[in-house]
């Protein structure tokens, strides 16, 4: 237990008292276990457990549930066992866990044969001798060939279990296990006793119990006593199978007070019943051999082994139907668990997909709406045109910021929202927002008011992206739900701990207000005020939900308050961190980001859209900005083009009859690693994201787009291709 991975909350003094205190819990159960005293090892387990808690170490926590569930076996708790086994497993599922999963399964084939689930331990056993060869461990193989070959015996299939026996003796003795060796050559005797081979069954029982000699493994020296004297009585070799049968008992009679012999789980372990009759039984085998009377022994023997065998099997009978009820329960439990999480995440997984589906098929026409009103718009409409052609560009917005807001509540219910902390001026960015927004308030005869505390620190590291987004929806509501009146929007200090602000933030207006009983729910989905409300002052009811969602995630909390008639104020807390203003760099002005600056003579873009109208589109708003391009309509062709021309761009879009654009991106990647490529796109899922990049675009531009966004990232892209071309 040398390696360690720590938490980085622990400093370094820390973090060492405690990997000592784990290493010393752990020797403490080693000890314990030595002395047969479970309890106690499950005390100091448990110890260890909370300390690689405090570690953030996950891997070893999951070893050390793997041991519990062990210790659980031991004192007949299967239940807990497989309570441990399975929060193990959850953990080692990390591909960087994959061996100490082999090693789990291990445990729990052996744990599954103990309870005769032959089928289910041979699969484990399979999982995790497949781990094995995958990882080229080959030296933990023969622990594992060993307990399947004691489940073909179990099974009677001798034929099975011999093959498998022959692969581990030869396994063992290569890596010197002589432990595994030795037991293995016992279990091979008794396989080839029961195939009627007792020449064999006699040498490889005899090398058994010598290599245990040797190396004091007490338990396997009994098994090779009892296994010798079965093989002799099936020889007719009577006072040999007397002999090594007294040695036997012998044997047992020093180990009758363990329950079962721990040496190592993953070995097997011999159930020993402690018996009254045994000294008795000793005494009568000695007289026995002094009168030599071996009728007498005999009947002796036979009275003895069935009284033990039938003591046995009333104990194991009752145990049995204990756990076996118990355990069915558990198993019907699990499968109904397993059952309902299988349908949440194929109702997840079909939610995600249905989205992307629908979210596409909208934004592809949108293009065309969106696009083609703000080419009317600018080629000089008729005055009665204008008017129509500002309400469809409303409508177009409208819908896409619908379409944007259920993405936003579905990437922050499936916590696929990520920080991107960054200094930046709060101060200011409220006051970007408030401007940003003061027209919209100006047209409803609104004043907004803000007040920044006196003396608060103005520069922050945080997501200044979301906070803007909170800002936003909360400002909007209250500038749509307010007319002729006011709106004050004030950051005051909570609390502070060193650099550690809690900043509170309040937006109050006048406006209308809400009732009370609508107040609980003005933060869930499509939640709002009323019918009416919805359809005089418009909306989609999404905007307070991401609102909330989005505090959630900066680790802040949201409330209001409200009375109808009187108005409104929305409160959050948020913490965030100060930190020293830093040197501003000089931004590019934007007369230098103009495409007349450029040289587009020999620039040539290529569009690849199967979609007619979309092609017309995009054409169009190229030339505008005096850029050529040609257009093709599937990715073949793309490929073909991008081989045989020299183009500054690619505009690639995704979903296209015969290959996507996806895969026509990682053809081009293969003989042009340097072509700007954009993907030209209507998916905007997160979970599709990652596929863009692994295909090799170079950015992404959503559709419909935003004209200015569009001209930003192909100026970038086209600039930063002059540039190269003038340095070489």
């Amino acid at each position: 237990m040398s390696t360690f991975s720590f938490a980085q909350t622990l400093n370094t003094q820390d973090t060492k008292a405690l990997i000592e205190m784990l290493d010393e819990h752990l020797k403490e159960h080693k000890k314990h276990i030595d002395v047969r005293d479970y309890f106690k090892a499950k005390e100091s387990l448990t110890k260890a457990k909370e300390i690689a808690v405090k570690l953030n170490n996950p891997k070893n926590e999951a070893i050390i549930y793997t041991k519990m569930a062990k210790n659980e076996y031991y004192l007949n708790e299967l239940d807990k066992a497989f309570e441990f086994l399975d929060r193990a497993t959850e953990i080692q599922r990390n591909p960087e866990y994959e061996i100490d999963l082999a090693l789990t399964y291990k445990v729990r084939g052996f744990i599954l044969s103990s309870k005769n689930e032959f089928d289910d331990a041979l699969q484990y056993y399979k999982s995790a001798l497949d781990i094995f060869d995958k990882l080229g461990k080959e030296r933990y193989k023969p622990e594992v060939m060993l307990n399947k070959a004691r489940v073909f015996i179990s099974q009677k299939e001798y034929t099975k279990a011999k093959d498998q026996l022959e692969s581990t003796i030869e396994l063992a003795e290569k890596h010197d296990e002589k432990l595994i060796q030795s037991d293995a050559l016992i279990q091979s005797a008794k396989v080839y006793s029961k195939l009627e081979n007792n020449s064999i069954a006699q040498i490889n029982a005899n090398d058994g119990l010598k290599i245990a000699k040797d190396n004091n493994y007490s338990r396997v020296i009994n098994d090779a006593y009892s296994t010798l004297s079965e093989i002799y009585g099936k020889s007719k070799n009577l006072e040999k199978e007397l002999l090594y049968y007294k040695k036997h008992i012998g044997m047992s009679d020093s180990l009758q007070n363990i329950q079962r012999e721990d040496f190592s789980i993953e070995q097997g372990i011999i159930s020993v019943q402690k018996n009254s009759s045994d000294e008795q039984l000793k005494d009568q085998i000695d007289e026995a051999f002094a009168d030599s009377n071996l009728a007498r022994i005999t009947t002796i023997l036979s009275i003895s082994l069935i009284t033990i065998l039938s003591l046995l099997t009333l104990s194991l009978y009752k145990n049995n139907n204990i756990r076996l009820r118990t355990n069915n329960m558990l198993h019907k439990k699990n499968d109904e668990l397993i059952v309902a999480k299988e349908k949440a995440e194929l109702a997840s997984k079909t939610k995600a997909n249905f989205l992307s589906t629908v979210t596409h098929e909208l934004r592809t026409p949108l293009y065309a709406v969106t696009g083609l009103t703000n080419m009317l718009l600018d080629e000089g409409p008729k005055e009665s045109q204008i008017s129509h052609l500002k309400s469809l560009k409303f409508s177009g917005d409208y819908l896409l910021t619908f379409i944007n807001d259920i993405l936003q509540i579905n990437k922050i219910e499936a916590n696929k929202v990520e920080l991107d902390p960054e200094q930046f001026n709060l101060k200011k960015k409220i006051g970007n927002v408030i401007s940003a927004l003061n027209n919209s308030a100006l047209d409803n005869g609104v004043e907004i008011h803000y007040d920044y505390e006196k003396d608060l620190p103005e520069t922050y590291i945080g997501d200044q992206l979301k906070i803007s987004q909170i800002l936003i929806n909360l400002l909007g509501n209250a500038i749509k739900f307010t007319k002729d009146g006011d709106i004050w929007v004030r950051v005051t200090k909570i609390n502070q701990n060193k650099n550690d602000y809690r900043l509170r933030f309040e937006i109050e207006d006048n406006g209308i207000g809400i009732s009370q009983e609508k107040q609980d729910n003005m933060f869930e989905s499509f939640s709002q005020g009323s019918v009416q409300i919805n359809r005089k002052y418009g909306g989609t009811g999404l905007g307070l939900s991401i609102v909330k969602g989005l505090i959630q995630i900066l680790k802040g909390k949201i409330s209001l308050k409200s009375e109808l008639g009187k108005g409104t104020t929305f409160f959050f807390e948020i913490p965030l961190t100060y930190q020293e203003p830093k040197k501003a760099v000089p931004k590019i002005s934007e007369q230098s980001k103009n495409f007349k600056e450029l040289d587009l003579s020999n620039i040539k873009i290529l569009v690849v859209e199967d979609n007619k109208i979309n092609q017309m589109i995009t054409k169009k708003i190229l030339n505008k900005m005096g850029l050529f391009c040609e257009v093709v309509d599937n990715g073949e062709e793309a490929v073909e083009k991008v081989r045989n021309t020299e183009y500054g761009v690619v505009l690639m879009d995704i979903h296209m009859p015969g290959i996507s654009g996806l895969e026509a991106t990682k053809r081009i990647r293969v003989f042009d690693k340097e072509l700007t490529i954009f993907a030209l796109t209507a998916v905007t899922l997160e979970d599709k994201m990652h596929e863009f990049d692994e295909a090799g675009f170079d950015d992404i531009i959503s559709k419909p787009f935003k004209q200015e966004d569009f001209e930003k990232k192909l100026y970038h892209a086209l600039a930063e291709g002059e540039k190269t071309a003038a340095n070489s």
